[in-house]
């Protein structure tokens, strides 16, 4: 049975181990302490990094959050153990981008960014390198979605749309750590510099929505996605899940372990 390791597990953790054949893939689980999520049989969970670490999983997949990320995979990275990173937003820090980068230099293990609930990563990549080009990412997500952030500022967008941000990739990250990865993908892709991100509340939203609208000396291009969401948590696009199970199934090829 092939060991894999997970950091959390919540509503995409379940979802990337549900997709799995659970005889054919035992699950270390790094949760925190006093952390007591019903467990399948085949996800065995364990409260320290060193443990995880100890137990040799032939691959990690992140799935905890930003200050995961900079707890535990460059730990991960430099014991030999490739990671798929989730919550890419954590690399708006630099030092901690910086730090995972050095790490890989040196011999350190893979780092997989995956494209999370978007697609369209590969024509900015492609613009990237171009001076004059402009990407607006936009997050549409029903009303349901932001009710904390909504009652936080007294609003409501019961009947009209409201925008509740509009900023740079990192400040949309600051700002919603645990629901903007999307918007630090696309700035991955095309450039930090190049990116404004926007956050709207919709009514007329009918499922999480991106909308990516990039211009450059190479064209025009606009792409939009929306995507269910996930069953228990309105914030998350059930594709997230997806893409991860299919960034970690392209590792375990990579590296040949299946």
């Amino acid at each position: 049975m092939l060991t894999l390791g997970l950091i959390g597990y919540g509503t995409v953790a379940r979802g990337i181990v549900s997709a799995f054949p659970p005889d054919s893939i035992g699950w270390i689980a790094l949760l925190r302490d006093g952390a007591s999520p019903a467990l399948p049989a085949n996800v065995r969970a364990v409260t320290r990094l060193d443990m995880l670490i100890g137990a040799r999983p032939k691959a990690v997949m992140e799935a905890a959050g930003q200050e995961a990320v900079a707890s535990y995979v460059p730990a991960i990275l430099e014991a030999g153990i490739p990671t798929v990173i989730a919550s890419i937003g954590a690399l708006c820090d630099p030092a901690l981008a910086d730090r995972i980068a050095t790490i890989r230099r040196k011999g350190g293990a893979r780092a997989v960014l995956p494209a999370g609930a978007l697609g369209g990563l590969d024509y900015l990549r492609a613009i990237a390198a171009l001076p004059d080009a402009r990407v607006r990412y936009t997050s549409r997500k029903p009303p349901s979605a932001w009710q904390a952030e909504l009652a936080t500022l007294g609003l409501s967008a019961e009947h009209e749309e409201l925008m509740l941000f509009e900023g740079t990739p990192d400040e949309a990250t600051r700002a919603y750590p645990k629901n903007l990865n999307a918007a630090f993908a696309v700035a991955l892709a095309a450039g930090v510099g190049k990116v404004t991100v926007r956050v709207i509340a919709d009514p007329k939203a009918t499922g999480n929505t991106h909308e990516i609208e990039a211009e450059s000396a190479a064209g025009t291009a606009s792409f939009r996605f929306t995507n269910a969401p996930a069953p228990d948590n309105p914030k998350t696009s059930a594709l997230t899940a997806l893409s991860l199970v299919a960034a970690l199934g392209e590792l375990l090829d990579v590296e040949g372990l299946r």
